[in-house]
């Protein structure tokens, strides 16, 4: 189906096996589809600005305010991170036993509540064991794609995965011009003092966050055909229905005898696929089959168990999702967390505001450049029908990724246009390997979507973590090139170990 203008406001063409939508009603909330993806990627966003606001106000405000020494501040963004990890790991198996829409708001409820208490610090290790609950809002990430997922067909839910996602990690960026804007009319405006100023800043995004959450509730459902709990009995139903679908299409079909396909592991409770293959059935009508048994297949997310579990993770096609996101959303975190420093530490009289709001772009380059890489994933997909096409894209953004961390890192710029030059390289490559590896993870056991969708997430936590100590153990905290040629040298290396591996695992139902 053709993407056009139009399908960002009309209402979208729905599959009539799962109900979900063929195209992206983005700019129309009362429809249910546009509502969804509006809260999916506005509920992310808020919650990754209150993850990152605390990053703005570090540079000078709270660091002076709190006395704290840069080793101090490097540990409490590792903190951050570690929470967000363990979110996410949690995340991925709540999604497939309760759904993402419960999941996602009760993330946003619980990390609310650190948030409207960050002014609260008056220590250092106040400070750490704060940001440590605040980063909870950083497994919000699961529920987002798992929720559009659910929402949005195979043939745009890259785009709809990484447009929602790179809607919603600008709020790591929009929180370097919001926090320091709110902090100044406060200090300007309202006459507070700057110690009392960036405590009292945190009190919107708390508001914001809990608002949200409550429309979440209030206004939409968990799936296209509603409750989490009878996602099972809606798809049946529309299996029985596909007799009656193919009968319209090919008179006298005879039935056959049942073929056995993968269906990516189910439990003993989930619903089983078999198609009773027709006899001389002509070869479009069998391919029509096959697409509406693939659609349905999307469905069936298993409840998870400690053997699914495994059997899901343990694949080598899973391995390659956890590898690149390691990779490329740990280099995400990684810079996201030092960039403001190292703007002060090249270019001293930018100040507060201005080492705020360069490194800022960065962030907010999320909204093009994420959405970029599941659109020419999806495109891709849809003219070759390989999902080794779509693996093949996320390793080119990776290993371009690696170049420019090298180059960044071997030249260490001090001028402005090189640096802001090297950077929307870098951001280019670094996000839309984000969004393609996004685009590819619903492919892989999409059974367990919640759990593949949560242990992929999460480890690119991880790679944030690691690349974080990497920047606080090396042997000048401040020397942030180097950090950044390690880090392009891991990118490569990691792409290159595992590019020969399938997209997906082999006989896998969908994999073509």
């Amino acid at each position: 189906m053709a993407i056009t203008i139009a399908s960002l406001w009309e209402a979208p063409d729905i599959n009539p096996v799962n109900h979900k939508a063929k195209s992206i009603p983005a700019l129309n909330p009362l429809n249910l589809y546009g509502r969804v993806f509006l809260l999916s990627w506005w509920g992310f966003f808020v919650a990754f600005w209150s993850w990152y606001a605390f990053p703005p106000l570090l540079t000078e405000t709270i660091k002076k305010d709190l006395n704290l020494s840069q080793a101090e501040i490097a540990n409490s963004n590792i903190l951050a991170l570690a929470a967000a990890l363990i979110v996410r790991l949690l995340a991925g198996s709540a999604c497939d036993r309760f759904g993402a829409r419960w999941t996602f708001a009760g993330i946003l409820l619980i990390g609310a509540i650190p948030t409207a208490l960050a002014g609260t610090a008056k220590t250092q290790g106040e400070l750490i064991a704060l940001r440590f609950f605040v980063g909870i809002l950083g497994g919000s990430f699961i529920p987002c794609q798992v929720w559009t997922t659910g929402f949005f067909d195979k043939s745009v839910v890259g785009t709809a995965n990484s447009l929602a996602a790179g809607l919603g990690n600008a709020g790591s960026g929009v929180t370097y011009f919001l926090m320091p804007a709110i902090f100044n009319s406060l200090v300007e405006r309202q006459g507070l003092s700057e110690d009392k100023a960036w405590r009292v800043a945190f009190v919107v995004p708390f508001i914001l966050i809990t608002a949200t959450a409550l429309l979440m509730i209030l206004t939409c459902p968990d799936t296209p055909t509603g409750k989490w709990s009878s996602r099972s009995r809606d798809v049946q139903r529309h299996l029985d229905m596909r007799d009656t679908f193919f009968s319209a299409t090919t008179a006298g079909d005879k039935k056959g005898n049942a073929s056995s396909i993968d269906s990516g592991g189910l439990a003993n409770d989930t619903i089983q696929l078999n198609s009773r293959r027709g006899q001389g059935r002509d070869t479009d009508a069998q391919a029509r089959e096959d697409d509406l048994l693939t659609a349905a297949s999307w469905e069936l997310v298993e409840e998870p168990t400690v053997e699914s579990s495994l059997r899901a993770v343990g694949t080598l096609s899973t391995f390659t999702l956890l590898v690149v996101y390691f990779c490329s959303f740990g280099v995400e975190l990684c810079v996201n967390s030092i960039l403001g420093a190292y703007y002060a530490r090249n270019f001293p009289t930018l100040g507060q505001t201005g080492s705020g709001s360069w490194p800022a772009m960065f962030g907010l380059l999320n909204t093009v450049f994420r959405p970029a890489g599941g659109i020419i994933s999806d495109l891709i997909y849809r003219h070759t029908k390989s999902l080794w096409a779509k693996k093949a894209l996320v390793h080119f953004f990776g290993i371009m990724l690696g170049v420019f961390l090298i180059l960044i890192g071997l030249d260490d710029p001090r001028s402005k246009s090189m640096m802001m030059g090297l950077m929307t390289g870098l951001a280019f490559f670094d996000e839309a390997a984000n969004g393609a590896c996004f685009a590819l993870v619903p492919h892989v056991r999409p059974t367990s979507n919640g759990l593949i969708t949560g242990v992929t997430g999460a480890a690119g936590n991880l790679g944030g973590i690691v690349f974080l100590l990497i920047a606080r153990y090396t042997d000048n905290s401040a020397d942030y090139p180097e950090v950044f040629w390690i880090m392009g040298v891991v990118t490569i290396a990691g792409n290159l170990l595992v590019a020969w591996i399938r997209p997906i695992p082999k006989n896998q139902l969908g994999g073509r």
